[in-house]
Parts: structure tokens; C-alpha cells; sequence
């Protein structure tokens, strides 16, 4: 089983393996995972040693919750951190009217986003269900960022977040039915509406901090760092090209790389290359380079991608390659690195 390293998750009281687990693949995001499979590539996590799990009620419409709880349902309680996601709420629908918006499998049923008092304990209790367990480590707001709403819903929806779903969220901490509260962002520039509204305990970032983009570093890092607010990173390889390199149809951000990002890749791609250091590496390894982030939680739909993952953890990178990264203007001046 290989070390890796736990860290505290902000003021939680919670301690995480550094390397954790990303739920979404198992939800059918890319391709069909079969049930054997999903089960075998989750006791490749835990044999390897990840002791941190993050799903979310979205990732296959509840099949990502089923899976996982299935397979930690099997494990002592205390060995392990789960987090899942509030702000979508979902009901049955009939096969012949399931649309996947944009899974390529997942269960038939249909959701309506709901931020309010019961919204969020119906989506609590339903994950509860789901996963087989009562205690829940950290629930994250879920998708409650310009990626996903435009200005109107986005207002609409953070009205009632603030307004009855936040006390929701501070009853079940307060009974110890949760242990920690975050939000999900996917885009810079958001950091700032929650840290205005409510008081977080983390922040899972899934694009904006990545070895492509350092932007939130200028400003909203250093407000969470303030606050004594802790992150988790999810998406290490800005959703595939830092782990395909510059091919043609790579992706960045869930869509085909733009030709600027393509150019930055092959540069910093150059810069491992004379390091003798893999692209995926430097980009899984670089985030923990913060002494704000608790943990990276790259997804997995196969066993391989567990080995791989554990690999890139345990590449030695010589602290060179990043001092040439920031000497070719490639990595934000001001980015702490491992």
C-alpha cells in the first residue's frame, strides 16, 4: 500500500489522505462503468491507500452514491472521509423521458435545483439514503457558480441559500450530523460571493487552480487564507489535457482546448520533458504545493487509473522544474510549489 500523506481540513477537525477519491467517473460521465468494475476500481483506492471520497447526488443522477456507499458500507465508519453535495434535488421519471444532460449513462431521474431550508435537508436525507450511511463528513453547495447559472439564477438561487438553506446546513453541523461545510467552484470569480454571504469551512475548486491557471491566487486564495478556509482540488488535469498533453481534441474545462491553451501545454510539457518528469505529474503533484490545500480527488473509472494516479503521486520532481516554470512566465511568480 503506498504512504500517502493525511492533512487537516481547515478548522474542521478533519484529517484527510492528500490524495482522495473523485466520485464523477463512477457517475458515467465519459463512459459506461459496470457495476464489477466500478467496485473493483474503489478497492483499488482503498488498498492504495485513499481514505478520503467524494461524491455527489449529480455524478449519474445517484448512481456515483450508490456505488460508493456500496463499497465503504463494508468498511469500519472511522476509517474513512466522505463528502457529498447539496442543491439539487431529484425525483423519478419514466425511462422513455430520461435525458442524461450530458452523462453518457446514470439512473432515470430528474432534478430540479432547490438552495432553500428543504431543498437542501431533502437532498441531505435522500444522500443518506443512497449511501447507506447517517453521518455524512462535509456537504459542499454544489454548483451554485456563473459555470453552470447565468446572473438571474444565480442571484435567485444564492437569495435562497442565504436566506433558509444556510440554516439548514448550520443545523446539521450543529447536530453533529455533518462535520464540515463547503462549496463547489468552478470558475474564478466566485470565491467572493460566499465568502460575503456565509461562513465556509472549505472551497472544492475544480478549475480554477490547476497548473494552466493560478488566477485565484491574486486575490481569493489569500481572502480564504484569511479566514482560515481550506480547499480541495478537483480537477488536477484541467479535465484531460494536462494528462492527454496538446492533442488535437484535447480538453480543457469539459470542452475542446482553445489554441492559447494548447500552446501553454506544449511549453510546459517542454519544461518536464527536460526535467525528465511526466506532464500528469507535475500537474497531480502541484496543487499540494499549497499550504492551504487538503487534497486533490482525481476521479477513477478503472483500477489503472488508480496505479497511474498513485505513480504520479510518488514521482520525484526536482524543485528546478518549477523555478523554470515561473522563469518562463508559465506559473503564476507568486505559487507555492511541492
Amino acid at each position: 500500500m503506498a504512504k500517502i500523506n493525511t492533512r487537516a481540513l481547515g478548522r474542521t477537525g478533519i484529517e484527510v489522505s492528500e490524495v482522495g477519491f473523485g466520485g464523477a467517473p463512477l457517475g458515467e460521465l465519459f463512459e459506461p462503468v459496470s457495476e464489477e468494475q466500478s467496485q473493483a476500481t474503489l478497492s483499488q483506492a482503498w488498498q492504495g491507500g485513499i481514505r478520503y471520497y467524494d461524491t455527489s447526488p449529480f455524478y449519474g443522477y445517484g448512481k456515483s452514491e450508490h456505488r460508493i456507499g456500496h463499497y465503504l458500507r463494508q468498511q469500519e465508519r472511522s476509517d474513512f472521509v466522505l463528502s457529498t453535495k447539496v442543491g439539487r434535488v431529484f425525483k423519478p421519471t419514466r425511462k422513455s423521458d430520461f435525458d442524461p444532460g450530458g452523462w453518457v449513462g446514470g439512473m432515470s431521474f430528474d432534478f430540479h435545483f432547490d438552495y432553500t431550508y428543504d431543498g437542501i435537508m431533502r437532498s441531505w436525507e435522500d444522500s443518506t439514503q443512497r449511501l447507506g450511511f447517517h453521518d455524512i463528513d462535509i456537504l459542499l453547495i454544489h454548483d451554485l457558480d456563473s459555470y453552470f447559472l447565468n446572473d438571474r439564477l444565480f442571484n435567485t438561487y444564492m437569495s435562497q441559500l442565504v436566506g433558509s438553506g444556510w440554516r439548514a446546513l448550520e443545523e446539521l453541523r450543529d447536530a453533529g450530523l455533518i462535520r464540515g461545510i463547503g462549496a463547489g467552484i468552478n470558475k474564478s470569480g466566485n470565491i467572493p460571493h460566499f465568502l460575503d454571504a456565509v461562513d465556509l469551512d472549505l472551497f472544492l475548486v475544480a478549475m480554477p487552480y490547476t497548473l494552466l491557471d493560478q488566477s485565484v491566487l491574486d486575490d481569493e486564495f489569500p481572502a480564504c487564507a484569511e479566514r482560515g478556509i481550506n480547499f480541495v482540488i478537483g480537477a488536477v488535469f484541467a479535465s484531460g489535457i494536462l494528462v492527454t498533453g496538446p492533442v488535437e481534441g484535447a480538453k480543457y474545462g469539459y470542452a475542446p482546448a482553445e489554441p492559447e491553451i494548447l500552446e501553454k501545454t506544449r511549453k510546459i510539457e517542454a519544461v518536464c520533458q527536460r526535467h525528465d518528469v511526466p506532464l500528469p505529474a507535475a500537474a497531480l503533484q502541484f496543487p499540494l504545493g499549497h499550504p492551504q490545500v487538503s487534497a486533490i480527488i482525481p476521479g477513477a473509472m478503472a483500477p489503472f487509473h488508480i496505479d497511474s494516479t498513485l505513480e504520479l503521486y510518488q514521482q520525484p520532481i526536482p524543485t528546478d522544474l518549477w523555478a523554470e516554470l515561473k522563469a518562463e512566465g508559465l506559473l503564476h511568480s507568486e505559487a507555492p510549489t511541492p
